[in-house]
């Protein structure tokens, strides 16, 4: 079995003990790169919240960040709180609508004749709007075809509006963001729950068909973060839920879920494919 410690026969020496070949001290564990830097990515729903701490960690890596989100105000915002410490280059600005395959296709092509074809894609844009079934049926329908319309299909039109360009050098990196409730289920919130179980299969299926290009897709599952969805909730009851179900006893912040982002895009992540990851203070595995 891959991977399984070898038998004492093939043992030649302490540093072979498991049937790897021995390595001398001096030389390099490694010749991935870790560095982003000049690389272009494209991060939707950037105005604010893990998207704005992604495009921040991006630029300070040295990305060249498209910073898009339906809020141009919001998106121009973070452009240029970018740009007052990176410099001009390190971030542009585009109003983008993901809803719209058109605005995908405008946008994309234009992030690409401005700051060159696109490395990394961050899709981070989401909504989650209330809507019980037994609710208004009306309604019910307009929440689930936005939530749908935003939360995944919009996810596959910026893949294959970026396709050409990820694979050009067989290292190209895609994040979708899902969320816990695609590992779980909460009330009155079915089209946001559906949407999310949907990101992580199409994480999936991505991962094994782009698999052969270079191209990996990953995943990650924010858990209770502090961002504008969750603005809402009252402090005591932030509090309450996070002491209860959360091992680390709190709420996130962006940048911490962030961080996780950044490291699956890395050059030297090239063997991360597929994964759906947890970024949750340990909520999704409590059992009391």
């Amino acid at each position: 079995m891959a991977g399984a410690p070898a038998g004492p026969a093939s043992r030649g020496s302490a540093d072979g003990r498991y049937g790897h070949r021995a390595v001398s001290d001096s030389a390099r564990l490694t010749s991935l790169s870790r560095s982003v830097a000049g690389r272009v990515a494209l991060v939707t729903g950037a105005a604010s919240g893990m998207g704005r701490a992604t495009a921040h960690l991006l630029a300070d890596e040295g990305a060249r960040v498209a910073v898009t989100d339906r809020d141009g105000d919001g998106a121009a915002a973070v452009a240029h709180e970018i740009t007052a410490v990176h410099g001009d280059e390190a971030a542009t600005w585009w109003v983008l609508d993901v809803a719209s395959a058109v605005a995908i296709d405008v946008v994309v092509a234009d992030v690409v004749a401005r700051l060159g074809p696109i490395d990394i894609l961050v899709n981070n844009a989401g909504v989650s709007l209330p809507a019980p079934l037994d609710g208004d049926a009306e309604a019910y329908d307009a929440a689930w075809d936005t939530t749908i319309a935003v939360n995944l299909t919009a996810h596959q039109r910026l893949v294959r509006a970026c396709l050409p360009y990820l694979r050009r050098n067989g290292d190209g990196r895609v994040v979708n963001i899902a969320s816990t409730e695609g590992l779980g289920a909460q009330r009155w919130i079915s089209p946001y729950t559906a949407s999310k179980h949907g990101v992580i299969g199409l994480t999936r299926a991505l991962a094994v068909e782009l698999g052969a290009t270079g191209v990996t897709v990953n995943c990650v599952c924010p858990g209770p973060i502090r961002t504008g969805m969750t603005a809402p909730i009252p402090e005591d009851h932030k509090t309450i839920f996070a002491k209860r179900r959360v091992p680390l006893r709190r709420y996130g912040e962006p940048e911490e879920v962030a961080q996780v982002i950044v490291s699956l895009l890395l050059p030297a992540a090239s063997y991360l494919n597929g994964a759906v990851v947890p970024v949750d203070g340990g909520m999704t595995i409590k059992n009391d």
